[in-house]
């Protein structure tokens, strides 16, 4: 790898800084891909990762680190303090992959067993360790499998106990989280529609389709089908994009082709 030239040297750098891999594992996906990027991505994300050894003792002493003073779980206040341990904004979206590696049932819990299970999946087991994995968990957004089980996951992970539907101020909380990264344009036509138009719980079905409406029609609407089996509430929402004059033709109408 001495013998690289220096693009291909940054190619490899960015490559290690995005996924979290070794230069190693860089060089074979970039090789492998003809030295394209894009294509690097899909060849690492398609192979099998291999978990790093954790020392179940270090994972029981984080646990015990966070955990709640009155119950067996690690509740707000500890996942605040896991937070800082680990440079991260509570709000940040990467708290939410953390909690999808988790299996977390609830936002702003983790049982032992989610907590501990969670840090093995990711191969670490130390503050330090989790924190270098950061990047490594802000790139799996970019992989369109992913974003989409952690979108799913994200409706069951939000809503309240015991509720079939997620309220709607957190639904808009999380949909400007998940879209503001995918780069949706019509994110916050989106949730002042709804504002103005629902005030009301999003259903499941909602929730999933919406995502499957940013990535297939056109910001634009050139490709939109009125006679498509869309929530009525997505159809609603075109009614009230055109009706509103928001829908012009925008240098934006090639965004389903990046994602």
């Amino acid at each position: 790898m001495n013998k690289l030239g220096r693009g291909h040297r940054d190619k490899i750098q960015q490559f290690m800084t995005i996924t979290g891999t070794s230069e190693k594992a860089a060089y074979q996906a970039l090789k492998a891909s003809d030295w394209h990027l894009e294509g690097a991505f899909d060849v690492f994300y398609s192979q099998p990762q291999i978990k790093s050894y954790t020392d179940t003792r270090h994972l029981e002493e984080l646990y015990s680190r966070y955990k709640d003073t009155y119950a067996d779980m690690i509740m707000a206040d500890g996942i605040t303090l896991l937070c800082s341990d680990i440079q991260v904004d509570p709000q940040d979206i990467v708290m939410l992959v953390l909690s999808w590696h988790m299996k977390a049932a609830t936002m702003c819990e983790f049982s032992k067993q989610e907590f501990i299970g969670g840090l093995q999946s990711l191969g670490v087991d130390s503050v330090e360790k989790l924190r270098e994995k950061i990047p490594f968990m802000r790139s799996e957004l970019k992989d369109e499998q992913k974003f989409r089980e952690i979108y799913n996951f994200a409706f069951g992970w939000a809503k309240e106990k015991g509720q079939k539907s997620l309220a709607l101020d957190t639904a808009i909380g999380m949909w400007q989280l998940l879209f503001t990264e995918k780069h949706w344009p019509l994110v916050d036509h989106w949730c002042q529609f709804l504002q103005a138009r629902h005030n009301k719980a999003i259903s499941r079905d909602t929730w999933s389709q919406l995502l499957e409406f940013a990535k297939s029609v056109d910001p634009v609407l050139s490709n939109y089908d009125a006679e498509g089996a869309w929530p009525y509430l997505i159809d609603e929402f075109v009614e009230y994009l055109i009706e509103n004059g928001i829908i012009q033709k925008s240098p934006l109408s090639d965004w389903t082709q990046k994602c």
